[in-house]
């Protein structure tokens, strides 16, 4: 695999300063032209210590404005990446739309180090290049552009590399003892890394192998793939929205029509249907069982914090169903210095330029402690479907990408638990004049709930959905009658009890 990269290439320093002008040029306009496009263009180096890969990343930030850069390098990780899912670190500093993200010894490093050094196998390194796989799969179906190098030498070239750095008085720094014991290590090095780019190089997002031992070769082939890529992205758009203003849209069906379709895909066979909402408590029996179960869960939250056990709660469910009320019950059984309730409302301009799983990343909180999301990262599949802000090819896929971002949550050991809080349509109605009769309450009722009440038929079938493709072994749905509050809180707050209960026992 690596042949190619070992023919010792070079570009003269003539040929390189009647290349350079012009192509910085280039890469210039390209970047200004890219801050008006809406997706990110993320560039990974790997490869062999001392092949160029620092090199490349101050080439990109003296030719290009470092403005709409964004640069990470990462080592190991620190206490407060270690207590989140491995992916929070990389999902935190995407960056937004028209920005450039250069990013060094990113998601490849640790799943190859760890291979290297025999801490993992062949199964284990195989299992996280395929969940490396579905993130970047995610990132571009979102509509970024991943553009990866390997930068390479030969172990001959390595050890010259590696010696001329530590002789350099104003680079010897970068030369350490792990990079001799990496070297030392070269072929077993060099098999995983053929083993990595093998697995994780797609039409979509491939590998790009550099010779690094010649550095005005591997500049211009760094340089020229990046243009050439983003050149070809950004064509291929603007062909793509000139063709679709020129297209002629069919024309929809009617409101009528889609209400009677939606309809019968509730009356065919509905999820929600099968609950029984007369289900109530008498409020002496809720004093009683409430107080009980909020003392279960501040048990169990401490046993958590001591086992570094963190709980992520989702709560969805119909305009006044009662999430928030719910929520309270739970919170306020715990220590609030170690609880973040996070309420989901329209994304923000700089949630908007990111992938939409992004700012969910942001709050998940470090180990021990509770993250609770009223509304969640299930809007992809309810409102922004029912309301058509997302197409259906975004949230079609959107299934998937939640699975798979849950499996991260419980794959890190995450106590997950998600509610579906139902009421039928009578009950919203009566909640909904109750809270315009309510002064300190009728700041809750907007128009906004009256429209959604209207398409109340496709916010079911949307439920129905989303509870049938995302209820996993790992990460279940809990549907909750919500008629009757007080029985609903009791059901949360057990619950809750019962999964952090299981999961610490398997902590």
């Amino acid at each position: 695999m690596f042949e190619a990269a070992e023919l010792n290439r070079k570009v003269s320093k003539a040929e390189f300063d009647a290349l350079a002008p012009s192509l910085r040029v280039e890469m210039v306009q390209l970047q200004q032209e890219l801050r008006r496009a809406d997706f990110p263009v993320i560039v990974l180096f790997a490869g062999v210590d001392g092949a160029g890969k620092s090199e490349s990343v101050n080439l990109l930030n003296e030719w290009m404005d470092p403005r709409w850069l964004v640069n990470r390098a990462y080592g190991h990780p620190s206490d407060e990446e270690r207590e989140r899912p491995e992916f929070w670190r990389y999902w935190r500093d995407l960056p937004a739309q028209g920005h450039f993200g250069l990013f060094l010894s990113a998601w490849y490093s640790q799943p190859l180090l760890d291979h290297v050094h025999g801490r993992i196998g062949r199964a284990k390194l195989d299992a996280r290049l395929q969940r490396i796989v579905q993130f970047e799969r995610t990132l571009a179906d979102d509509g970024a552009v991943i553009l990866k190098f390997w930068m390479h030498l030969n172990k001959k070239a390595q050890k010259k590399r590696l010696e001329k750095l530590e002789k350099d008085p104003d680079r010897h720094w970068k030369i350490t003892d792990r990079d001799w014991k990496h070297y030392k290590l070269y072929d077993k090095f060099i098999g995983t890394a053929e083993r990595m780019i093998m697995q994780t190089s797609s039409g979509r997002f491939p590998w790009k192998i550099v010779e690094g031992s010649d550095s005005r070769y591997r500049a211009v082939t760094v340089l020229t793939t990046i243009r050439d890529r983003v050149r070809e992205e950004l064509d291929r758009r603007a062909a793509e929205a000139k063709a679709a203003a020129n297209h002629r849209p069919r024309r929809r069906r009617t409101d009528k029509a889609d209400a009677a379709a939606e309809a019968r895909a509730v009356a065919s066979d509905s999820i929600l249907d099968s609950l029984d909402l007369t289900q109530a408590v008498s409020r002496d029996a809720y004093s009683t069982q409430v107080k009980k179960l909020r003392a279960r869960l501040h048990a169990a939250f401490r046993q958590a914090q001591a086992k570094d056990v963190s709980s992520v709660l989702v709560f969805e469910g119909w305009d006044a169903a009662g999430k928030g009320g719910a929520i309270r019950r739970v919170a306020t059984a715990l220590d609030a210095r170690a609880v973040s309730v996070i309420p989901v409302a329209a994304p923000t301009d700089e949630e908007l330029a990111h992938h939409y799983l992004w700012r969910f990343w942001r709050h998940i909180s470090r180990a021990g402690r509770f993250t609770i999301y009223d509304r969640s990262w299930y809007g992809r599949v309810l409102v922004e479907r029912v309301e058509e802000l997302a197409s259906p090819d975004a949230w079609r896929r959107a299934y998937r990408e939640i699975n798979e971002f849950e499996a991260e949550l419980t794959g890190h050991g995450t106590n997950l638990v998600k509610f579906w809080l139902h009421i039928d349509k009578n009950e919203q109605e009566q909640r909904f004049l109750a809270r315009k009769a309510t002064p300190w309450k009728a700041w809750k009722l907007t128009d906004e709930d009256w429209r959604n009440r209207d398409k109340w038929n496709a916010y079911e079938v949307a439920v129905n959905e989303m509870v049938e493709r995302t209820s996993t072994a790992a990460a279940p749905w809990t549907l909750v009658e919500a008629n009757d509050k007080r029985h609903a809180r009791l059901k949360v707050i057990r619950t809750v009890c019962e999964s952090l209960e299981k999961r610490l026992k398997d902590a």
